[in-house]
Parts: structure tokens; C-alpha cells; sequence
């Protein structure tokens, strides 16, 4: 498959998440120099979730985010249209449902769930490859309960522009490289590059939850702005 386009057609993203599947964790953690373990935790620690609270993590892929939500006694939805992805993580867990953790196919803009679902929903790397983001927004904000909150950690921008700059000529040229070094899928990295460099700054993000229906948006910059974490609630 030619690696999927910035039109962000749903079948062929998940089938490039199924393709890289078995190593996409591997990958994370090498293109990321391990500060993909850093970013997941303060994602962790801004959910906040705890005992007797569901919480849906979309675009969960194998369920390696999913597993720290349940520290403090929370359940967690897996959610992922790549079945490749939820195949290894089911097969890594033992099972579809599993010390706390389900494992639930589910597309971004076509929720499986009932309105009002969940206290909180999260999104790690993953809502730049929905190809409609204020819909999925709003699908987030139909399944979350009234003084519910959404999470999403989501590569970003580095807020000096020449630093920026620099930043998506290494995205560019050399992430495809080490990725497919690792992987053996150099083509999924090139498009993965490519919808970093091409996703909205800090504050546009910000923009698109507020009209999606979110209130209090905020974000804070993570490893210098690479990262953001953005966080709102669901008032009504």
C-alpha cells in the first residue's frame, strides 16, 4: 500500500496501523528517545482518573496508553479502528477484556458508545489522523457525561519559529529513516511526518475544541512544545 495520503482516507490509515502494528511500540519509543513514557504519564496525571470512573482511550492502538489509567482503580475502553493494532494488544494482554482494560473497534467519527458514557475521554497521537477533527471532537463531547473532561496529547509546534523550523526539516528527512530502520515501514513514517508538520499550532487546537462545545480549554507545552496536552470539560 502507498503510504495514505493528508486526505487521511480511514481505510488506508488503519490499514498502515496494521501494517506496523507488532513494532509500533518499539518505534515510539526509539524516534522519541524515550520521552514518549514522560508524555503518556502527564496524560495520566491530567485525566485523572479514579476509582468507579469509565474512561474512553481512543485510538488506544495496542493499549499500552490504556493500562496506566487504571492505577487508581479506573476502567478504561480501548478504542481503535485498526484491528491489526487491537489484535496485538489483545494478544500482549491475554485477553479482549482484561484487569480493567476492553478492548472495543470503534471509528472517531462513528462512536459505538451511548451519549453521556463516560467521566472522561482521551486521545494520545492519534486525532490528526481523523479526517474530520471538529466531528470527532464532538463525537468526544456526546459520549462524555456533563462535568466530564477530554484529554489530548498530540504533537505540536515549537513555539520559536526558527526552532520550528528546524524541527520539521529533521520530521522530514530523518524520522522515515530511523522509523523504518526499526520498523521496515519507512513509507508509514513518511505520512506520519507529514501530518505533524502540516497539524494547527497550540492555540488553533484550542479554537477547534471551544467550537466543538468544550469549556475551560487550556494546554501546556510538553518537551519544549514537540508535545502539547490539552485538557476541557463538558458543562452541559
Amino acid at each position: 500500500m502507498a503510504r495514505a495520503e493528508l486526505d487521511k482516507k480511514p481505510q488506508d490509515v488503519a490499514a498502515m496501523f496494521d501494517g506496523i502494528a507488532d513494532r509500533y511500540d518499539l518505534v515510539n519509543d526509539v524516534i522519541s528517545l524515550g520521552q514518549d513514557r514522560a508524555w503518556r504519564r502527564a496524560t495520566v496525571n491530567a485525566v485523572d482518573a479514579h476509582s468507579g470512573e469509565l474512561v474512553l482511550d481512543l485510538a488506544a492502538g495496542t493499549g499500552t496508553s490504556s493500562e496506566s489509567f487504571i492505577r487508581k482503580g479506573a476502567r478504561v475502553i480501548a478504542c481503535d479502528f485498526s484491528l491489526g493494532m487491537l489484535t496485538t494488544g489483545v494478544r500482549r494482554r491475554g485477553g479482549a477484556s482484561r484487569g480493567g482494560v476492553t478492548f472495543v473497534a470503534g471509528d472517531a467519527l462513528h462512536l459505538p458508545f451511548a451519549d453521556e458514557t463516560f467521566d472522561a475521554v482521551t486521545i494520545s497521537f492519534g486525532l490528526r489522523n481523523v479526517n474530520d477533527v471538529d466531528r470527532a471532537l464532538r463525537e468526544l463531547l456526546r459520549v462524555t457525561k456533563v462535568g466530564g473532561r477530554v484529554v489530548i496529547c498530540e504533537f505540536s509546534h515549537i513555539p520559536v519559529e526558527f526552532v520550528d523550523r528546524l524541527y520539521s526539516t529533521y520530521l522530514m528527512a530523518a524520522l522515515p529513516r530511523i522509523a523504518g530502520a526499526v520498523s521496515g515501514k519507512s513509507e508509514s513514517y513518511d505520512y506520519l511526518s507529514e501530518s505533524i508538520v502540516a497539524w494547527p499550532a497550540q492555540a488553533d487546537l484550542a479554537r477547534h475544541l471551544q467550537d466543538a462545545g468544550w469549556s475551560r480549554v487550556a494546554w501546556r507545552n510538553l518537551s519544549c512544545g514537540i508535545v502539547a496536552l490539552h485538557r476541557g470539560f463538558r458543562e452541559q
